[in-house]
Protein backbone atom coordinates (compact mmCIF):
# COMPACT_ATOMS: atom_id res chain seq x y z
CA UNK A 1 0.00 0.00 0.00
CA UNK A 2 2.96 2.23 0.49
CA UNK A 3 4.05 1.79 -3.07
CA UNK A 4 4.05 4.91 -5.25
CA UNK A 5 1.51 4.90 -8.01
CA UNK A 6 3.27 5.31 -11.35
CA UNK A 7 2.10 7.44 -14.26
CA UNK A 8 0.34 5.49 -16.84
CA UNK A 9 0.66 5.92 -20.62
CA UNK A 10 -2.47 8.07 -20.73
CA UNK A 11 -1.10 10.47 -18.13
CA UNK A 12 2.20 10.70 -19.92
CA UNK A 13 0.36 11.41 -23.17
CA UNK A 14 -1.69 14.17 -21.56
CA UNK A 15 1.51 15.76 -20.14
CA UNK A 16 3.17 15.71 -23.51
CA UNK A 17 0.08 17.19 -25.11
CA UNK A 18 -0.04 19.96 -22.50
CA UNK A 19 3.60 20.81 -23.11
CA UNK A 20 3.00 20.77 -26.83
CA UNK A 21 -0.09 22.97 -26.46
CA UNK A 22 1.82 25.46 -24.34
CA UNK A 23 4.55 25.57 -26.95
CA UNK A 24 2.01 26.20 -29.66
CA UNK A 25 0.36 28.92 -27.57
CA UNK A 26 3.72 30.65 -27.07
CA UNK A 27 4.46 30.42 -30.78
CA UNK A 28 1.02 31.76 -31.67
CA UNK A 29 1.32 34.58 -29.17
CA UNK A 30 4.78 35.47 -30.44
CA UNK A 31 3.56 35.35 -34.02
CA UNK A 32 0.64 37.58 -33.14
CA UNK A 33 2.97 40.03 -31.42
CA UNK A 34 5.34 40.06 -34.39
CA UNK A 35 2.39 40.44 -36.73
CA UNK A 36 0.98 43.30 -34.68
CA UNK A 37 4.34 45.05 -34.61
CA UNK A 38 4.85 44.51 -38.31
CA UNK A 39 1.32 45.65 -39.06
CA UNK A 40 1.76 48.72 -36.89
CA UNK A 41 5.02 49.52 -38.64
CA UNK A 42 3.40 49.15 -42.04
CA UNK A 43 0.47 51.33 -41.03
CA UNK A 44 2.82 53.95 -39.61
CA UNK A 45 4.89 53.85 -42.75
CA UNK A 46 1.79 54.11 -44.91
CA UNK A 47 0.51 57.07 -42.95
CA UNK A 48 3.92 58.73 -43.05
CA UNK A 49 4.33 58.25 -46.79
CA UNK A 50 0.73 59.13 -47.47
CA UNK A 51 1.05 62.29 -45.41
CA UNK A 52 4.32 63.25 -47.08
CA UNK A 53 2.87 62.57 -50.51
CA UNK A 54 -0.17 64.69 -49.69
CA UNK A 55 1.96 67.53 -48.36
CA UNK A 56 2.21 69.18 -51.75
CA UNK A 57 -1.52 68.98 -52.39
CA UNK A 58 -3.83 68.91 -49.40
CA UNK A 59 -1.84 69.12 -46.19
CA UNK A 60 -2.13 72.88 -46.01
CA UNK A 61 -5.56 73.25 -47.57
CA UNK A 62 -7.71 75.23 -45.11
CA UNK A 63 -10.30 73.06 -43.42
CA UNK A 64 -13.96 73.83 -43.65
CA UNK A 65 -15.29 75.33 -40.44
CA UNK A 66 -16.30 72.52 -38.11
CA UNK A 67 -14.59 69.79 -40.14
CA UNK A 68 -12.62 67.39 -37.95
CA UNK A 69 -9.62 67.20 -40.30
CA UNK A 70 -7.15 64.34 -40.46
CA UNK A 71 -5.58 63.67 -37.03
CA UNK A 72 -2.72 61.69 -38.59
CA UNK A 73 -1.74 64.68 -40.72
CA UNK A 74 -1.95 66.91 -37.66
CA UNK A 75 0.47 64.73 -35.71
CA UNK A 76 2.72 64.31 -38.75
CA UNK A 77 2.92 68.09 -39.17
CA UNK A 78 3.63 68.56 -35.47
CA UNK A 79 6.42 65.98 -35.68
CA UNK A 80 7.89 67.71 -38.73
CA UNK A 81 7.92 71.08 -36.99
CA UNK A 82 9.54 69.59 -33.89
CA UNK A 83 12.22 67.97 -36.06
CA UNK A 84 12.99 71.34 -37.66
CA UNK A 85 13.07 73.09 -34.28
CA UNK A 86 15.41 70.45 -32.86
CA UNK A 87 17.77 70.51 -35.84
CA UNK A 88 21.40 71.08 -34.93
CA UNK A 89 22.63 74.63 -35.58
CA UNK A 90 25.48 75.17 -38.05
CA UNK A 91 29.03 75.10 -36.66
CA UNK A 92 30.81 78.25 -35.50
CA UNK A 93 32.02 80.35 -38.45
CA UNK A 94 35.38 82.09 -38.33
CA UNK A 95 34.45 84.86 -40.77
CA UNK A 96 31.30 86.49 -42.07
CA UNK A 97 32.32 85.06 -45.44
CA UNK A 98 31.88 81.54 -44.08
CA UNK A 99 28.17 82.23 -43.66
CA UNK A 100 27.58 82.98 -47.34
CA UNK A 101 25.49 80.31 -49.06
CA UNK A 102 23.65 77.24 -47.74
CA UNK A 103 20.51 79.34 -47.58
CA UNK A 104 17.14 77.82 -46.65
CA UNK A 105 14.36 76.95 -49.06
CA UNK A 106 10.70 77.61 -48.35
CA UNK A 107 7.63 75.99 -49.87
CA UNK A 108 5.28 78.94 -50.38
CA UNK A 109 2.06 77.69 -48.84
CA UNK A 110 -0.45 79.94 -50.60
CA UNK A 111 0.98 79.57 -54.10
CA UNK A 112 1.41 75.83 -53.71
CA UNK A 113 -2.24 75.48 -52.71
CA UNK A 114 -3.49 77.60 -55.59
CA UNK A 115 -1.39 75.95 -58.32
CA UNK A 116 -1.37 72.40 -56.99
CA UNK A 117 2.43 72.42 -57.37
CA UNK A 118 5.35 72.73 -55.00
CA UNK A 119 6.31 76.39 -55.44
CA UNK A 120 9.67 76.77 -53.68
CA UNK A 121 11.83 79.84 -53.10
CA UNK A 122 15.55 79.75 -52.39
CA UNK A 123 15.94 82.36 -49.63
CA UNK A 124 19.01 84.29 -50.75
CA UNK A 125 18.01 87.21 -48.54
CA UNK A 126 19.36 85.03 -45.69
CA UNK A 127 22.94 85.68 -46.83
CA UNK A 128 24.88 87.99 -44.47
CA UNK A 129 24.89 90.82 -47.01
CA UNK A 130 21.17 90.36 -47.59
CA UNK A 131 21.15 89.14 -51.20
CA UNK A 132 22.17 86.50 -53.73
CA UNK A 133 25.00 88.81 -54.83
CA UNK A 134 27.07 87.81 -51.78
CA UNK A 135 27.95 84.61 -53.63
CA UNK A 136 29.09 86.50 -56.73
CA UNK A 137 31.13 89.11 -54.86
CA UNK A 138 32.91 86.44 -52.83
CA UNK A 139 33.80 84.35 -55.88
CA UNK A 140 35.04 87.29 -57.98
CA UNK A 141 37.16 88.87 -55.25
CA UNK A 142 38.70 85.62 -53.98
CA UNK A 143 39.51 84.50 -57.53
CA UNK A 144 41.32 87.81 -58.10
CA UNK A 145 43.29 87.45 -54.88
CA UNK A 146 44.28 83.88 -55.78
CA UNK A 147 45.62 84.84 -59.21
CA UNK A 148 47.40 87.95 -57.91
CA UNK A 149 45.24 90.56 -59.60
CA UNK A 150 44.27 91.94 -56.20
CA UNK A 151 46.08 91.97 -52.88
CA UNK A 152 45.07 92.95 -49.40
CA UNK A 153 44.77 96.72 -49.21
CA UNK A 154 43.81 97.10 -52.87
CA UNK A 155 40.61 98.58 -54.24
CA UNK A 156 37.62 96.66 -55.59
CA UNK A 157 35.34 98.57 -57.97
CA UNK A 158 31.98 97.73 -59.46
CA UNK A 159 29.11 99.31 -61.35
CA UNK A 160 25.89 98.15 -59.77
CA UNK A 161 22.19 98.78 -59.44
CA UNK A 162 22.61 98.25 -55.72
CA UNK A 163 22.72 94.73 -54.31
CA UNK A 164 26.07 93.75 -55.82
CA UNK A 165 27.55 96.94 -54.42
CA UNK A 166 26.46 96.08 -50.89
CA UNK A 167 27.93 92.59 -51.24
CA UNK A 168 31.20 93.88 -52.73
CA UNK A 169 31.56 96.37 -49.87
CA UNK A 170 31.03 93.63 -47.29
CA UNK A 171 33.40 91.13 -48.94
CA UNK A 172 36.08 93.76 -49.58
CA UNK A 173 36.05 94.82 -45.94
CA UNK A 174 36.24 91.23 -44.71
CA UNK A 175 39.29 90.61 -46.93
CA UNK A 176 41.06 93.85 -46.03
CA UNK A 177 40.37 95.76 -49.27
CA UNK A 178 38.63 99.01 -50.13
CA UNK A 179 35.49 99.34 -52.25
CA UNK A 180 34.57 101.95 -54.86
CA UNK A 181 31.03 101.65 -56.18
CA UNK A 182 29.15 103.50 -58.91
CA UNK A 183 25.39 103.23 -59.32
CA UNK A 184 22.46 105.07 -60.95
CA UNK A 185 21.33 108.06 -58.90
CA UNK A 186 17.70 106.90 -59.06
CA UNK A 187 18.38 103.59 -57.30
CA UNK A 188 16.66 103.06 -53.97
CA UNK A 189 18.37 105.25 -51.36
CA UNK A 190 18.68 102.34 -48.92
CA UNK A 191 21.23 100.62 -51.16
CA UNK A 192 23.72 103.49 -51.29
CA UNK A 193 23.23 103.98 -47.56
CA UNK A 194 24.18 100.35 -46.93
CA UNK A 195 27.28 100.68 -49.11
CA UNK A 196 28.41 103.76 -47.23
CA UNK A 197 27.71 102.01 -43.93
CA UNK A 198 30.37 99.47 -44.93
CA UNK A 199 32.78 102.34 -45.59
CA UNK A 200 32.68 102.13 -49.38
CA UNK A 201 33.21 105.15 -51.60
CA UNK A 202 29.99 105.60 -53.56
CA UNK A 203 29.55 107.65 -56.74
CA UNK A 204 25.96 107.99 -57.99
CA UNK A 205 25.65 108.93 -61.69
CA UNK A 206 22.68 109.76 -63.85
CA UNK A 207 21.21 106.82 -65.79
CA UNK A 208 22.57 106.68 -69.35
CA UNK A 209 23.11 104.03 -72.02
CA UNK A 210 25.96 101.56 -71.59
CA UNK A 211 27.70 103.18 -74.59
CA UNK A 212 28.01 106.47 -72.68
CA UNK A 213 31.32 107.05 -70.92
CA UNK A 214 29.53 108.00 -67.71
CA UNK A 215 27.41 104.88 -67.46
CA UNK A 216 27.90 103.53 -63.93
CA UNK A 217 29.68 100.42 -65.22
CA UNK A 218 32.14 102.48 -67.26
CA UNK A 219 32.83 104.78 -64.30
CA UNK A 220 33.74 101.79 -62.14
CA UNK A 221 35.92 100.31 -64.90
CA UNK A 222 37.93 103.54 -65.23
CA UNK A 223 38.44 103.66 -61.47
CA UNK A 224 39.97 100.17 -61.46
CA UNK A 225 42.15 100.99 -64.45
CA UNK A 226 43.46 104.07 -62.66
CA UNK A 227 44.34 101.95 -59.63
CA UNK A 228 46.24 99.49 -61.83
CA UNK A 229 48.21 102.30 -63.47
CA UNK A 230 49.11 103.66 -60.05
CA UNK A 231 50.32 100.20 -59.10
CA UNK A 232 52.54 100.01 -62.19
CA UNK A 233 54.04 103.47 -61.56
CA UNK A 234 54.73 102.69 -57.89
CA UNK A 235 55.53 106.31 -57.01
CA UNK A 236 55.98 106.11 -53.23
CA UNK A 237 56.33 109.88 -52.95
CA UNK A 238 52.68 110.45 -53.88
CA UNK A 239 50.63 110.61 -50.70
CA UNK A 240 47.16 110.86 -52.25
CA UNK A 241 44.16 109.00 -50.90
CA UNK A 242 44.82 106.27 -53.48
CA UNK A 243 48.41 105.57 -52.38
CA UNK A 244 47.48 102.16 -50.98
CA UNK A 245 46.21 101.12 -54.40
CA UNK A 246 49.67 101.71 -55.92
CA UNK A 247 51.00 98.74 -53.99
CA UNK A 248 47.99 96.47 -54.04
CA UNK A 249 46.31 97.07 -57.39
CA UNK A 250 42.68 97.39 -58.34
CA UNK A 251 39.98 94.97 -59.42
CA UNK A 252 36.99 95.79 -61.61
CA UNK A 253 34.50 93.04 -60.73
CA UNK A 254 32.72 93.31 -64.10
CA UNK A 255 29.82 91.17 -62.94
CA UNK A 256 28.10 91.33 -66.33
CA UNK A 257 30.99 89.85 -68.31
CA UNK A 258 33.01 87.99 -65.66
CA UNK A 259 32.10 84.30 -65.80
CA UNK A 260 33.10 83.90 -62.16
CA UNK A 261 29.57 85.20 -61.63
CA UNK A 262 27.90 82.17 -63.24
CA UNK A 263 30.51 79.80 -61.79
CA UNK A 264 29.62 80.95 -58.27
CA UNK A 265 26.10 79.68 -58.90
CA UNK A 266 27.27 76.53 -60.67
CA UNK A 267 29.38 75.55 -57.65
CA UNK A 268 27.08 76.94 -54.94
CA UNK A 269 23.44 77.80 -55.62
CA UNK A 270 22.82 74.98 -58.11
CA UNK A 271 24.13 72.13 -55.93
CA UNK A 272 22.24 73.49 -52.91
CA UNK A 273 18.96 73.56 -54.84
CA UNK A 274 19.56 70.03 -56.08
CA UNK A 275 20.29 68.69 -52.60
CA UNK A 276 17.27 70.43 -51.10
CA UNK A 277 14.75 69.17 -53.64
CA UNK A 278 16.32 65.73 -53.60
CA UNK A 279 15.88 65.76 -49.83
CA UNK A 280 12.15 66.21 -50.36
CA UNK A 281 12.14 63.39 -52.89
CA UNK A 282 14.02 60.95 -50.67
CA UNK A 283 11.48 61.52 -47.89
CA UNK A 284 8.79 60.14 -50.21
CA UNK A 285 10.85 57.46 -51.93
CA UNK A 286 12.31 54.09 -50.89
CA UNK A 287 14.09 54.20 -47.55
CA UNK A 288 16.35 51.15 -47.78
CA UNK A 289 19.61 50.98 -49.68
CA UNK A 290 18.73 47.77 -51.51
CA UNK A 291 15.55 49.33 -52.77
CA UNK A 292 17.51 52.37 -53.92
CA UNK A 293 19.65 50.07 -56.06
CA UNK A 294 16.72 47.96 -57.19
CA UNK A 295 14.64 50.93 -58.30
CA UNK A 296 17.56 52.92 -59.78
CA UNK A 297 16.57 52.17 -63.36
CA UNK A 298 12.90 52.85 -62.64
CA UNK A 299 13.71 56.25 -61.14
CA UNK A 300 15.42 57.27 -64.36
CA UNK A 301 12.05 56.95 -66.07
CA UNK A 302 10.09 58.55 -63.24
CA UNK A 303 9.38 62.22 -62.64
CA UNK A 304 12.51 64.25 -61.79
CA UNK A 305 13.08 65.63 -58.30
CA UNK A 306 12.65 69.12 -59.81
CA UNK A 307 10.53 70.05 -62.82
CA UNK A 308 11.47 73.67 -63.40
CA UNK A 309 13.76 76.48 -62.35
CA UNK A 310 12.70 80.08 -63.05
CA UNK A 311 14.83 83.20 -62.81
CA UNK A 312 14.99 86.79 -64.07
CA UNK A 313 18.26 88.11 -65.45
CA UNK A 314 20.31 91.25 -65.04
CA UNK A 315 23.83 89.95 -65.51
CA UNK A 316 22.47 86.50 -66.39
CA UNK A 317 24.83 84.78 -63.95
CA UNK A 318 22.25 83.15 -61.70
CA UNK A 319 20.24 81.58 -64.52
CA UNK A 320 23.36 80.51 -66.42
CA UNK A 321 25.11 78.94 -63.44
CA UNK A 322 22.11 77.22 -61.86
CA UNK A 323 20.73 75.99 -65.19
CA UNK A 324 24.15 74.62 -66.20
CA UNK A 325 24.35 72.58 -63.02
CA UNK A 326 20.75 71.35 -62.96
CA UNK A 327 20.76 70.34 -66.61
CA UNK A 328 23.85 68.21 -66.01
CA UNK A 329 22.10 66.50 -63.13
CA UNK A 330 18.85 65.87 -65.00
CA UNK A 331 18.30 67.04 -68.57
CA UNK A 332 14.52 66.86 -68.06
CA UNK A 333 14.52 69.94 -65.81
CA UNK A 334 13.11 72.98 -67.60
CA UNK A 335 14.80 76.34 -67.00
CA UNK A 336 12.74 79.45 -67.71
CA UNK A 337 13.53 83.15 -67.98
CA UNK A 338 11.12 85.69 -66.51
CA UNK A 339 11.67 89.20 -67.84
CA UNK A 340 10.42 92.54 -66.44
CA UNK A 341 8.71 95.07 -68.67
CA UNK A 342 11.00 97.07 -70.93
CA UNK A 343 13.69 94.38 -71.04
CA UNK A 344 14.71 92.76 -74.34
CA UNK A 345 15.58 89.27 -73.14
CA UNK A 346 12.06 87.82 -73.48
CA UNK A 347 12.08 88.50 -77.22
CA UNK A 348 15.63 87.18 -77.52
CA UNK A 349 14.59 83.85 -76.00
CA UNK A 350 11.22 83.49 -77.73
CA UNK A 351 11.93 85.14 -81.12
CA UNK A 352 15.68 85.33 -81.39
CA UNK A 353 15.63 89.14 -81.57
CA UNK A 354 17.00 91.40 -78.84
CA UNK A 355 14.29 94.06 -78.96
CA UNK A 356 11.52 95.59 -76.89
CA UNK A 357 8.94 98.13 -77.98
CA UNK A 358 10.38 100.70 -75.55
CA UNK A 359 13.44 100.76 -77.81
CA UNK A 360 11.45 102.18 -80.70
CA UNK A 361 12.35 105.71 -81.77
CA UNK A 362 10.53 108.29 -79.67
CA UNK A 363 9.56 105.79 -76.98
CA UNK A 364 12.81 105.48 -75.03
CA UNK A 365 12.48 107.06 -71.60
CA UNK A 366 15.20 108.33 -69.30
CA UNK A 367 16.17 104.81 -68.23
CA UNK A 368 17.48 102.15 -70.62
CA UNK A 369 14.27 100.29 -69.87
CA UNK A 370 11.13 101.47 -68.17
CA UNK A 371 10.43 99.55 -64.95
CA UNK A 372 10.32 100.22 -61.23
CA UNK A 373 12.04 96.90 -60.50
CA UNK A 374 15.77 96.98 -59.82
CA UNK A 375 18.56 94.52 -60.57
CA UNK A 376 16.84 92.56 -63.36
CA UNK A 377 16.13 93.23 -67.01
CA UNK A 378 18.62 94.46 -69.61
CA UNK A 379 18.78 95.52 -73.26
CA UNK A 380 22.08 93.97 -74.22
CA UNK A 381 23.59 90.49 -74.24
CA UNK A 382 26.13 89.78 -71.53
CA UNK A 383 28.76 87.05 -71.49
CA UNK A 384 27.02 85.37 -68.55
CA UNK A 385 23.66 85.32 -70.34
CA UNK A 386 25.41 83.92 -73.41
CA UNK A 387 26.20 80.84 -71.31
CA UNK A 388 22.48 80.35 -70.73
CA UNK A 389 21.85 80.76 -74.47
CA UNK A 390 24.47 78.11 -75.23
CA UNK A 391 26.75 80.45 -77.20
CA UNK A 392 29.46 80.74 -74.53
CA UNK A 393 31.29 78.03 -72.59
CA UNK A 394 31.13 78.29 -68.80
CA UNK A 395 34.58 76.77 -68.27
CA UNK A 396 37.71 77.09 -70.43
CA UNK A 397 38.09 74.26 -72.93
CA UNK A 398 34.73 72.78 -71.99
CA UNK A 399 33.19 73.18 -75.46
CA UNK A 400 33.14 75.46 -78.44
CA UNK A 401 30.21 77.40 -76.98
CA UNK A 402 27.77 76.15 -79.61
CA UNK A 403 25.72 73.77 -77.47
CA UNK A 404 21.94 73.91 -77.14
CA UNK A 405 20.35 76.69 -75.13
CA UNK A 406 19.74 75.96 -71.46
CA UNK A 407 16.56 78.08 -71.52
CA UNK A 408 13.32 76.20 -72.21
CA UNK A 409 11.12 79.29 -72.55
CA UNK A 410 10.31 82.70 -71.12
CA UNK A 411 7.61 84.63 -69.31
CA UNK A 412 6.94 88.34 -68.99
CA UNK A 413 6.34 90.19 -65.71
CA UNK A 414 4.82 93.64 -65.59
CA UNK A 415 5.42 96.15 -62.81
CA UNK A 416 1.78 95.68 -61.79
CA UNK A 417 2.27 91.93 -61.38
CA UNK A 418 5.47 92.37 -59.35
CA UNK A 419 3.88 94.92 -57.00
CA UNK A 420 0.70 92.92 -56.49
CA UNK A 421 2.69 89.74 -55.86
CA UNK A 422 4.78 91.49 -53.20
CA UNK A 423 1.67 92.52 -51.26
CA UNK A 424 0.00 89.13 -51.74
CA UNK A 425 3.00 87.27 -50.30
CA UNK A 426 3.33 89.65 -47.36
CA UNK A 427 -0.38 89.33 -46.60
CA UNK A 428 -0.77 85.55 -46.98
CA UNK A 429 2.66 84.09 -46.23
CA UNK A 430 4.51 86.69 -44.17
CA UNK A 431 7.18 87.05 -46.89
CA UNK A 432 8.67 90.55 -47.28
CA UNK A 433 10.52 90.47 -50.59
CA UNK A 434 12.28 92.91 -52.89
CA UNK A 435 11.28 93.77 -56.44
CA UNK A 436 13.45 91.26 -58.31
CA UNK A 437 12.34 88.49 -55.93
CA UNK A 438 8.72 89.24 -56.76
CA UNK A 439 9.45 89.17 -60.49
CA UNK A 440 10.91 85.70 -59.95
CA UNK A 441 7.89 84.50 -57.97
CA UNK A 442 5.53 85.74 -60.69
CA UNK A 443 7.54 83.66 -63.15
CA UNK A 444 7.42 80.62 -60.87
CA UNK A 445 3.62 80.77 -60.65
CA UNK A 446 3.32 81.13 -64.42
CA UNK A 447 5.61 78.14 -64.89
CA UNK A 448 3.56 76.11 -62.40
CA UNK A 449 0.37 76.96 -64.26
CA UNK A 450 1.93 76.00 -67.57
CA UNK A 451 3.20 72.65 -66.24
CA UNK A 452 0.01 71.81 -64.37
CA UNK A 453 -0.68 70.38 -60.88
CA UNK A 454 1.73 67.94 -59.28
CA UNK A 455 4.95 69.57 -60.45
CA UNK A 456 7.77 71.22 -58.53
CA UNK A 457 9.13 74.69 -59.36
CA UNK A 458 12.03 76.56 -57.73
CA UNK A 459 12.93 80.23 -57.99
CA UNK A 460 15.24 82.69 -56.26
CA UNK A 461 14.22 85.18 -53.57
CA UNK A 462 17.13 87.50 -54.40
CA UNK A 463 16.73 89.95 -51.53
CA UNK A 464 14.26 91.20 -48.95
CA UNK A 465 12.06 94.28 -49.04
CA UNK A 466 14.11 96.24 -46.51
CA UNK A 467 16.29 97.85 -49.18
CA UNK A 468 13.25 98.82 -51.27
CA UNK A 469 11.28 100.87 -48.75
CA UNK A 470 11.69 104.19 -50.54
CA UNK A 471 10.44 102.92 -53.91
CA UNK A 472 8.98 99.46 -54.44
CA UNK A 473 7.48 99.36 -50.93
CA UNK A 474 6.48 103.04 -50.81
CA UNK A 475 2.74 103.70 -51.19
CA UNK A 476 3.45 107.26 -52.31
CA UNK A 477 5.93 106.15 -54.96
CA UNK A 478 3.56 103.51 -56.32
CA UNK A 479 0.63 105.91 -56.39
CA UNK A 480 2.75 108.38 -58.37
CA UNK A 481 3.32 105.67 -61.00
CA UNK A 482 -0.29 104.43 -60.99
CA UNK A 483 0.64 101.13 -59.36
CA UNK A 484 -1.31 101.21 -56.11
CA UNK A 485 -2.03 97.52 -55.31
CA UNK A 486 -5.70 96.52 -55.39
CA UNK A 487 -5.90 92.75 -55.87
CA UNK A 488 -6.90 90.30 -53.13
CA UNK A 489 -5.95 87.09 -54.89
CA UNK A 490 -3.88 86.27 -57.98
CA UNK A 491 -6.32 87.81 -60.45
CA UNK A 492 -3.60 90.28 -61.43
CA UNK A 493 -1.55 87.61 -63.22
CA UNK A 494 -1.45 87.88 -66.99
CA UNK A 495 -1.20 85.00 -69.45
CA UNK A 496 2.47 85.30 -70.44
Amino acid sequence: SGARVGLGPASEGRGAMDTHARSISVIVAASALVGALAGGALVARYLREEGEENEREDLFVPRTAGAPGNPFLFFRERTRRKRIQNARPPPVAFSVLDTIGNTPMIRVKSLSEITGCDVLIKCEFANPGGSVKDRVALRIVTDAMKNGTLRKGGVVTEGTAGSTGVSVAMVANALGCEAFLSLPDDAAAEKSQLMRAFGARVEPVRPVAITHENHFVNVARRRAEAAKKNNQKGDASDETEHSREKENGGLFCDQFENLANARAHFHGTGPEIWDQVRGMERARGPANAWKERFFASARKRSRPALDAFVCACGTGGTLAGVASFLKRKDARISCFLVDPQGSSLYNKVTRGVLYTHQEAEGKRLRNPFDTITEGVGINRLTKNFAVALGTEALFPGESDGSQASLISGAFRCSDREAVEMSRFLARTDGLFLGSSSCVNVVGAVKAARRLGPGHRVVTIACDGGGRHLSKFWSDEYLEKHGLTPKARGLEFLEET
